[in-house]
């Protein structure tokens, strides 16, 4: 009997047309879940054929989550495919730009995307979890959320709410039988930060930081929603896994003191 099995389970997964989200949506499929594949573009419907040409169950439905009236239409048209019990917040991007000259206008859109739209998609695809008295939400925050990422913009501060947002939630809707629990990636190489890892050098640097030795995958990402998912955390609510290979953790490393290095 496999460890971890979804096949009863609907998970809707936003932003799972690329990076983090597809490997979710493919994390998901790989033990039986039937994926809802939610993104604004093309590529959440090239997702979705992915999974069914690979034999498993997939739709794909276009959703802007900085939207109440598409949330609600993508909440409506998800139902048809079945009951969600699982929902995944991974819809996201960053801005550069300091805390001084970074524009209302994009604060507001980053917060509106990174943050507001996870809880307009919980309140939306956890109605019906909170009505039948059982779900489980796992939303994708970053290390940023506890170690402010300069010139980002809202970046960090969208992250830090999700952290907050998604406790408060554990709290709230626990009693009610819904799950959350927060998942927070260091480096990733996905589409998104190809062009940084494409600069010379960067990589090689970043993956000396790491004392896992390697920058993650989507999968490493994936493994560790896919387990927050599933019954085998069903005592485990308001939670965060950090999954950054132990970069978080090498802190100390950095400060001189003589009569303590490698030898």
């Amino acid at each position: 009997m496999a460890w971890i099995n979804l096949s009863a389970k609907v998970a809707v997964v936003t932003g799972g047309g690329a990076g983090i989200g597809r490997g979710i949506a493919l994390g998901l499929s790989a033990v039986g879940a039937t994926v809802v594949v939610l993104d604004r573009d093309e590529a959440g419907a090239a997702v979705a054929a992915e999974i069914s040409a690979s034999g498993g169950r997939a739709e794909f439905l276009a959703c802007d989550v900085t939207r109440d009236d598409s949330v609600a239409r993508a909440a409506g048209e998800a139902a048809k495919v079945g009951e969600a019990t699982i929902l995944v917040n991974n819809a996201g991007t960053m801005l550069p730009g300091g805390l001084d000259t970074t524009s209302m206008a994009d604060w507001d859109r980053i917060l509106s995307l990174n943050l507001t739209g996870y809880l307009r998609c919980a309140r939306a695809f956890g109605e019906p979890m909170l009505a039948r008295g059982a779900g489980a939400i796992v939303h994708v925050a970053s290390i940023s959320a506890s170690f402010p990422q300069s010139y980002s913009g809202a970046y960090s501060v969208s992250k830090a709410g999700v952290a907050v947002l998604s406790r408060q939630l554990a709290v709230e809707w626990g009693p009610r039988g819904v799950r959350s629990n927060v998942v927070s990636p260091g480096m990733i190489r996905t589409p998104m930060t190809e062009a940084i890892y494409q600069t010379q050098g960067v990589y090689e640097a970043r993956r000396a930081l790491v004392p896992a030795r390697r920058i993650g995958r989507p999968e490493d990402i994936a493994d560790a929603v896919v387990f927050l998912a599933s019954e085998r955390a069903s005592y485990i609510t308001g939670e965060e896994i950090v999954v950054d290979g132990g970069f978080t953790r090498t802190l100390m490393g950095t400060i001189p003191r003589p009569g303590f290095e490698k030898s």
